[in-house]
């Protein structure tokens, strides 16, 4: 019982982060704009919501995870009645609410989990990359050839 409220806890966690978009409209609106990292999928979504949001990953690098919660337990984490498609749009927080899932159930979400994983960690190592490379730029740091 514990592993399902933490999963489902990112949710909350995400929506007040700014970091979670509700709905059919948004979620398509993320995913178009290349902002949405994950898109999820209630437990008891329509075929006609499956559909539209299986259209929006179509060609894309984003996993579209049908979740064990239904509309109602959304609704109540995330306080939008009637939801049943949410985009998450930061990768960390993506990464961390698959990883709890995929602890709750590792046979349907762990290699999703992993795959989100790996995206983050790549994601850290490029932010800390420009990071230092902005540093480099301030303070005059040359190339050395040899």
């Amino acid at each position: 019982m514990e592993q399902e409220n933490r999963a489902i806890r990112y949710l909350s966690i995400a929506r007040k982060a700014g970091s979670l978009q509700l709905g059919e409209e948004d979620t398509g609106i993320a995913v178009r704009g290349g902002k949405a990292k994950l898109v999820l999928l209630a437990f008891d979504a329509s075929d006609n919501a499956r559909r539209r949001a299986e259209g929006f990953v179509y060609g894309r690098k984003m996993p579209l995870v049908r979740l064990p919660y239904t509309k109602e337990e959304i609704s109540f984490a995330t306080g939008k009645g009637g939801c049943s498609m949410l985009a998450v749009t930061d990768i960390g927080l993506a990464s961390s609410f698959l990883s709890a899932l995929a602890q709750q159930d590792p046979e349907r979400y762990a290699e999703t989990a992993q795959a989100l994983e790996l995206k983050r960690e790549k994601a850290n190592k490029r932010k800390a990359e420009a990071a230092a490379h902005r540093r480099n730029v301030k303070t005059g740091k040359r190339r050395t050839t040899k």
